[in-house]
């Protein structure tokens, strides 16, 4: 997993890692049209369709989040030291994985984005223009 300089470190204020912080990101992102839980491997993910847009895993109190950022994923990994590519080939197609120790900040806000981000690389276009249409 190939790790990159970071320029600003890492981010300050949000939640703590921890299952709360994980609940909160779980719940937005089925809110999303299509989407649903589902647990392949043992680990909750996100899909719309079949096709996953948001692991999200805790292992004891620490939480991780990945992502498919096609816009935003060089400006990631330079710039939060949370953030590195995505192991299994995944991070050369843009994915990217946000990794908190117990107790650290979490930006959620930032990681919301992120989850936006990948629902709309993910999801079937007529699904991202029905997003767009209702906001």
């Amino acid at each position: 997993m190939a790790r990159r300089a970071r320029v600003a470190g890492r981010a300050k204020g949000g939640l703590k890692a921890g299952a709360a912080v994980r609940n909160q990101l779980l719940r937005a992102a089925l809110a999303y049209p299509g989407a649903w839980e589902d647990h392949p491997w043992g680990e909750t993910v996100v899909k719309v369709g079949k096709k996953v847009f948001v692991f999200l895993g805790m292992s004891g109190k620490s939480f991780g989040m990945s992502c498919k950022l096609p816009d935003s994923f060089d400006a990631a990994l330079s710039m939060f030291s949370f953030a590195a590519e995505t192991g299994y080939g995944l991070g050369k197609a843009g994915w990217v994985t946000a990794t908190f120790d117990a107790g650290e900040p979490v930006p959620v806000e930032l990681m919301l984005s992120w989850i936006d981000e990948s629902y709309r690389a993910i999801a079937p276009k007529k699904l991202v223009k029905d997003l767009a249409e209702k906001s």
